[in-house]
């Protein structure tokens, strides 16, 4: 994991040299996270907050590089999974004027993200049973996947909706992967 953070910092720092940082944001919105493979689980609703900024080659186009710190898992009757990833999605995107001060926006793009915390439960009727999210004999911290989204940005006001697909398997058993979908709102400075 350090070799590919290494490449994607190495990456942006040489992006860098032929574009300009055009402009920071800030984040927040609501997760509705689950997993594919096996498992039979519901969607569990979450968070995200972060911020990044934007490396633009031209009027349309442009690299956008965040860190998040974002909550996923999944529920079913009993058990419910919280999972707290620090997150690296960095996103080619593609800038489109629809009205006066008004732009779509498209994204895709890879993401890389590190578990850091999180409590699964499972609830017995009188005994509550708690353990930690990852570990040994839980989900792996590493994940890694791609994502897309589309925003409409309304002068400095960014409304979006993005979707992520993991593609490392984040536990041994049914070879689950991160499936997230979220609704953000934003700011640009």
């Amino acid at each position: 994991m350090k070799k590919s953070v290494l490449f994607v910092l190495f990456a942006l720092i040489s992006v860098a040299g032929f574009s300009q940082i055009t402009g920071w944001n800030a984040k927040v919105g609501m997760n509705f996270s689950n997993y594919t493979g096996d498992l039979d689980l519901n969607a569990k609703v979450g968070f995200k907050l972060g911020g990044g900024f934007e490396y633009a080659f031209n009027d349309t186009w442009s690299l956008q590089p965040s860190l998040f710190l974002t909550s996923k898992g999944a529920k079913k009757d009993e058990l419910t999974i919280n999972a707290y990833y620090l997150e690296l999605p960095v996103m080619a995107a593609a800038r489109f004027n629809v009205a006066d001060n008004t732009n779509l926006v498209v994204n895709a793009g890879p993401y890389l993200a590190c578990g850091i915390a999180g409590k699964s439960k499972m609830d017995m009727g009188n005994v509550e049973y708690k353990e930690d999210t990852f570990g040994d004999d839980a989900l792996k911290r590493f994940d890694a996947g791609l994502g897309v989204g589309v925003a409409l940005e309304f002068g400095k006001i960014i409304a979006g909706l993005e979707g992520q697909f993991g593609l490392v398997d984040v536990q041994k058993v049914g070879n689950p992967k991160n499936m997230n979908f979220s609704i953000v709102v934003g700011y640009k400075f």
